[in-house]
């Protein structure tokens, strides 16, 4: 897995192969979603009924490095997308086996996949879903930052068997064992007799099995030879020394009452001395054997199938995923049993990386910029608020220092012609003047909510807005019915 940056994950490209030395190749199935591609896959109207389909697009991406080379790309967030492909019917059986696709995360996904799926039998392609039995599946899982991982799963006779490892990518091969592949690297090995809980173990625990009496799993023991040195005891510390002694730097207390409290005695503290009891020194134990394991006994409910690696037969590849955040990119389809054909395309999609990681880079720019741009404006837009909002204040402040003054001037409005047909009203109630044009009006009250998006196309309407507006303003109605030959003009 290549990660070009925490928005873009490239897979290039998922492989899983099946080896088996065949003197003729050949290319079972292969689509790199050029024109017609339509007529191969089929849209399936799986979740449709439920609003919870998306769609696929035919496009090259954002940061394709070739735009004539496209593939299918998710279309529509927190969906459900289902498409799939009749192919020729094959069989793995003692042939090589290669199945490869490339997948471009071009979303911040959030949570969803990017697999495939190999189908088997008959395929109602037009309700293919999530619960169409499938053969294989194997691709990306991603949610979140703790789930990154890919899906390798195998049906056997009826199950699906997840395998147990963390893998990216897979290679199987007819001796049931595997090996990833990662951008054509390979990273990581296995059997599929372990890493799969298909067939059971080959070896289980004797749980009947006891440790034999004679077993000596002592790795030291007591020296036999070694005898106390008496003579020692006192200056190496051992035995008559004793455990604690009397601190030496404890003083009596200056109000200790003896007749009250008793005879003062010092605490004690450990002796420095002290090494404990003596113990002969440790050495090897020639008698050893090791640590004792419970044996392995042949499981006899195992048997072996030397076709495990072998699945049903093909006959249609699908992709079916559900998606947080869509926009991944599906292409360069690849089943066919030639690991060196297979290599190839892989070498032709890697072509195309460093033109599509300049042109990802690019774009990269542009939107940091635009971010900026953006939170440029909001830092002027905030600093703009904030110096009204200080104009406010300033206003509500004088409308408080005038009413502790003069309370019996607050319900006084002074009402007055405006040049170009307009009327004003001061209503130091609100504590700040009211200035209406008929084609638009502005004011914020003392109550800290701005009214500047009121709109009046003449003084009746701007008479019953200010009426609804507030209770008080009851008295500004008043004036404005007194003062009717001033708003005629």
């Amino acid at each position: 897995m290549a990660r070009h940056s925490s928005s873009i994950v490239t897979l290039k490209p998922l492989i899983l192969l099946f080896l088996f030395r065949f003197s003729i190749s050949e290319i079972i199935f292969e689509e790199r979603f050029e024109d017609g591609w339509q007529s191969r896959w089929v849209k399936s109207d799986w979740k449709k009924s439920e609003g919870k389909a998306g769609s696929f697009k035919h496009t090259p991406g954002k940061w394709s490095g070739d735009p004539d080379d496209k593939g299918i790309q998710t279309s529509g967030d927190a969906k459900h997308f289902a498409i799939s492909a009749k192919i020729p019917e094959f069989t793995n059986k003692n042939r090589t086996l290669v199945i490869q696709y490339s997948i471009r995360f071009e979303q911040d996904i959030e949570c969803g996949g990017g697999y495939m799926k190999l189908l088997s039998g008959f395929v109602n392609q037009k309700k293919f879903g999530g619960d169409t039995p499938y053969s294989l599946m194997f691709g990306p899982d991603i949610c979140g930052t703790q789930t990154k991982k890919l899906h390798v799963i195998l049906s056997y006779q009826g199950q699906n068997y997840p395998i147990k490892k963390e893998l990216e990518c897979e290679t199987d091969k007819p001796d049931a064992s595997y090996s990833i592949l990662i951008d054509n690297r390979e990273r990581d090995s296995g059997s599929m007799y372990t890493d799969w809980d298909i067939l059971p173990p080959r070896k289980i625990k004797d749980l009947k099995a006891t440790k034999p009496a004679d077993w000596d799993d002592r790795e030291y023991i007591e020296d036999p030879s070694a005898t106390k040195p008496e003579h020692l005891l006192v200056l190496r510390g051992y035995d008559s020394i004793p455990k604690e002694i009397p601190d030496p730097k404890a003083k009596e207390p200056d109000d200790w009452d003896e007749e009250e409290d008793g005879i003062w005695k010092a605490p004690k503290v450990p002796n420095p001395k002290y090494k404990g009891p003596w113990k002969p020194k440790k050495i090897k134990n020639p008698n050893y054997k090791g640590k004792w394991k419970i044996p392995y006994i042949d499981n006899p409910e195992f048997e072996d199938d030397p076709d495990l690696y072998v699945l049903k037969p093909i006959k249609y590849v699908g992709i079916e995923v559900w998606q947080v955040k869509a926009g991944s990119v599906f292409d360069n389809v690849l089943i066919c049993d030639d690991p060196e054909y297979a290599k190839q395309v892989v070498d032709e999609v890697f072509a195309n990386r460093e033109v599509e990681k300049e042109a990802f880079e690019e774009a990269e720019k542009v939107r940091k910029a635009r971010e900026e741009e953006e939170a440029q404006r909001a830092r002027e837009e905030g600093e703009r608020r904030r110096r009204e909002r200080g104009y406010d204040r300033r206003y509500r402040d004088r409308y408080r220092d005038k009413y502790r003054r003069h309370p019996r001037d607050i319900d006084e409005f002074h009402v007055r012609s405006l040049d170009g047909g307009g009327l004003m009203v001061n209503d130091d109630a609100f504590g700040l003047p009211l200035d209406w044009g008929w084609g638009s009006s502005a004011f914020v009250g003392a109550d800290g909510i701005d009214y500047r998006d009121l709109t009046f196309d003449g003084p009746l309407q701007a008479f019953l807005v200010l009426f609804v507006l507030n209770f008080k303003l009851f008295h500004l109605c008043v004036k404005l019915v007194q003062v009717n030959p001033l708003l005629s003009k």
